[in-house]
């Protein structure tokens, strides 16, 4: 009797040295097949029609066609789970978030020798077990995604607000973990989001050279303001700060503000930063009553722990619902648990993020006003 049906992999790049290396480090593991390799989206046409894979790691700097454009074609006309392995530079950081945006699921920073690619291995791995379990989204030239094209958008204004001033306790706050799919679901939460809101903190697993291009990018996009956080930073009203690649982010209590600690260590979850982390420091420096605390799409059970803490401790908690996940792993976790009180669909999670904060508000204005 045969065994479970392998994961089919096909790997696009024009280095036959990537090609190799991708393919060793996907032969470890018995789940996975490597059926093929191509050197330009020209071949990888030719190959999916052959080999039918199941998932597709994509260079995006080929010659012949970019990868940007191929994966665009791909996702209009044949959808399917893509990771993209990108160079380690801004321009690569900023053509993987379009990537992300045009549908690809996952990425990986490419690395530049055999022994870097060897401590990637497991991490490309485990990326393409979730993308073989993924959701995966057509893409469609209209809507959102009118006027899409191979380079990255040029910068936008600032998105303007004409919210109100709200006067938040200082100790409110907003805190979200995601992985898999949460570079997406993020922008989708935090642009419709208007800047009167408490302080956001949020972990998304993410290598450190991209993690400041995707704040960055948010920040061109949304009304409240979005960085990268720095050790020390203070959380703010209309501020959403993103934990460092490759460094755990904390909330400390500092007399009449929230301020984040930023350090290395060991991974949780094999993940750093780690949402676990920063759930449970919100819960030790006595944030749980006044969080609203939410797990988005991802693979693993980072944050779950994390979320159960706070919600044992009196935080409002959540998790995104299975259907608008592009992976069902965190969430579910949460769920399972006990940490999550609700699931909420992707597109529901900003309106109930305001709402909450401005009956909070109300409640708390015809009750006593806060302290000046």
């Amino acid at each position: 009797m045969s065994g479970p049906r392998k994961i089919r992999v096909l790997i696009v790049d024009d280095s036959a040295v990537v090609r190799r290396y991708a393919s060793d480090a996907l032969a470890t593991d018995p789940e996975i097949e490597v059926v093929g390799t191509a050197e330009d989206p020209y071949v990888a046409r030719d190959r999916l029609r052959e080999l039918s894979p199941d998932v597709l790691t994509l260079d995006l700097e080929m010659p012949r066609m970019d990868g940007l454009t191929f994966l665009k074609l791909l996702m209009q006309n044949r959808p399917m789970p893509v990771i993209v392995m990108s160079s380690l530079t801004q321009r690569g950081s900023d053509y993987t978030l379009e990537a992300l945006r045009l549908g690809a699921v996952d990425f990986l920073g490419k690395p530049g020798s055999h022994n870097a690619f060897g401590d990637l291995g497991p991490q490309l791995i485990a990326k393409v077990k979730a993308a073989a379990a993924a959701k995966v989204r057509a893409y469609a030239p209209d809507g959102r995604d009118e006027g899409a094209r191979p380079a990255p958008p040029p910068a936008q204004a600032k998105r303007p607000s004409a919210t109100p001033a709200i006067r938040h306790s200082p100790r409110s706050i907003i805190l979200l973990g995601s992985s898999t799919g949460g570079t997406e679901a993020l922008r989708d939460i935090l642009t419709r989001l208007p800047e009167n809101l408490p302080g956001i903190a949020i972990v998304q697993h993410i290598p450190g050279t991209f993690s400041r291009a995707f704040a960055d990018r948010l920040n061109t996009l949304c009304a409240l303001e979005v960085r990268e956080a720095a050790d020390g930073d203070t959380i703010t009203p209309g501020l959403a700060l993103i934990a460092p690649g490759g460094f755990h982010m904390m909330l400390q209590w500092a007399v009449d503000h929230y301020r984040v600690r930023i350090a290395g260590g060991p991974p949780v979850w094999h993940q750093r930063p780690a949402v676990d982390l920063l759930f449970k420091s919100a819960v030790d420096c006595g944030a749980s009553p006044y969080a609203v605390a939410g797990i988005l799409t991802g693979m693993g059970k980072d944050g779950a722990e994390g979320l159960l803490r706070l919600r044992e401790k009196g935080a409002v908690t959540f998790a995104q619902d299975e259907a608008s996940c592009v992976v069902y792993g965190m969430p579910k976790a949460a769920w399972d648990c006990g940490a999550a009180q609700l699931q909420i669909p992707l597109d529901r999670i900003a309106n109930y993020l305001t709402g909450r904060f401005e009956t909070a508000h109300a409640t708390a204005r015809s009750v006593a006003p806060f302290p000046t």
